[in-house]
């Protein structure tokens, strides 16, 4: 396996086991070089998935260090005026760190460090080469090297990703420090619908459970509020110019929203462009797939990225355990939802950054209409 993120190193813990002798490379050097990034919300399909690859120790200590995750839904005005509140779930969902998750993750395993993947030769069986020389030779060769996948730009070159016109600026603000923040913000993920061609969507993670644990000591457990702009017509800017721009885009929201912005530390603010993978029709099986990002990269307008990574692994080690025709049949069904999933983000993007004023204020309205009719309400929803 190449790449050592969330979904490879499950679907290892998956194939182990199952029984099934894994090789896990990883270009990073060790397993503390990648110690950043914002929390990711682990659903109870994700969850599930977590659960029945990993160890029963792994899955406990994921449980104890994963906060609990507000998971009601509200779709605001620019003035925090509710225009639709969902109810929370039943099912369990989690806030995982992504720092934390693939500790948890590579507890148990002996990925290679340091062994930045260049090619392979695919034969009856296939040989991967390395950038430090060394050579190794596997039966299947699963790439889980996200986006940017070296296995997948070889194996699939006419797929890969595209810029789809939408920017984003985020940023942190941390709950600890600011006990003002309106109780519906932290309480529910939100999404902020204004009248302009732009959106912002908040979301609170508390803090870990158990901040002891061996390998856990380096994270950053404080509880904050993520907060997303995104528009059409962004440009690139360093961190206090991105929030000088977005303070600039709103200043005529609710002062609630502006103090969240204007508050937040500059250190914590970024932007990226958002890409979206390439439709493609589907391809003939071998010994070579991929899963998570590396084949059906999606927008993280429906925060289902990470989750569609670990349906693939836990789909993958059960095909593989198996046997059989394992690829062609967690192929056929991975390219199914995962693609689904791709053009259901990349809709919601562009209904979030663009459309005009008149089709926003109709979108407003049925939202509203929907949140007085509980029937059209289930229906929607």
């Amino acid at each position: 396996m190449i790449g050592g993120g969330i979904g490879g190193l499950c679907l290892a813990h998956g194939l182990r086991r199952a029984g099934v002798d894994v090789e896990v490379y990883e270009r990073d050097l060790s397993r503390t070089d990648r110690l950043q990034g914002y929390r990711v919300h682990i659903n109870p399909h994700g969850a599930a998935a977590l659960k029945e690859c990993l160890p029963a120790a792994n899955w406990e200590r994921f449980e104890r260090s994963a906060g609990t995750d507000g998971n009601g839904f509200g779709f605001l005005t620019e003035q925090l005026k509710p225009l639709l509140v969902l109810d929370p779930d039943e099912e369990k969902h989690y806030s995982a760190s992504r720092i934390t998750l693939r500790q948890v993750l590579l507890d148990g395993l002996d990925v290679r460090f340091g062994k930045r993947f260049e090619r392979y030769e695919q034969g009856d069986d296939v040989k991967l080469y390395f950038e430090d020389g060394t050579a190794e030779s596997c039966d299947v060769l699963v790439g889980a090297d996200g986006i940017r996948s070296r296995v997948r730009a070889q194996y699939l070159p006419h797929a890969g990703t595209e810029k789809i016109g939408v920017t984003a600026i985020a940023g942190k603000l941390f709950l600890d420090d600011n006990d003002w923040v309106p109780r519906e913000l932290v309480d529910r993920a939100n999404t902020i619908i204004p009248t302009s061609r732009s959106g912002m969507f908040l979301a609170a993670h508390d803090g870990l459970g158990v901040t002891d644990d061996d390998g856990l000591l380096f994270d950053n457990a404080r509880p904050y509020l993520m907060w997303a702009y995104a528009a059409m017509d962004l440009t690139v800017h360093d961190g206090q110019d991105l929030q000088r721009e977005v303070l600039a885009r709103i200043a005529r929201w609710s002062p609630e929203l502006t103090r969240i912005v204007a508050t937040s530390p500059a250190e914590t603010i970024s932007e990226w462009r958002i890409r979206s993978s390439r439709p493609i029709e589907r391809w003939q099986p071998t010994n070579v797939t991929l899963l998570g990002d590396a084949v059906h990269a999606m927008t993280p307008m429906r925060g289902i990225g990470a989750n569609i990574a670990l349906r693939d692994a836990q789909l993958l080690a059960r095909c593989i355990a198996e046997g059989g025709d394992a690829i062609a049949r967690y192929e056929k069904e991975m390219y199914d939802y995962g693609f689904a999933a791709v053009r259901d983000s990349l809709k919601a993007a562009r209904q979030f950054a663009d459309g005009g004023p008149v089709a926003r204020t109709i979108f407003r309205t049925v939202l509203r209409t929907a949140s007085a009719v509980p029937a059209l309400k289930r229906a929607m929803f």
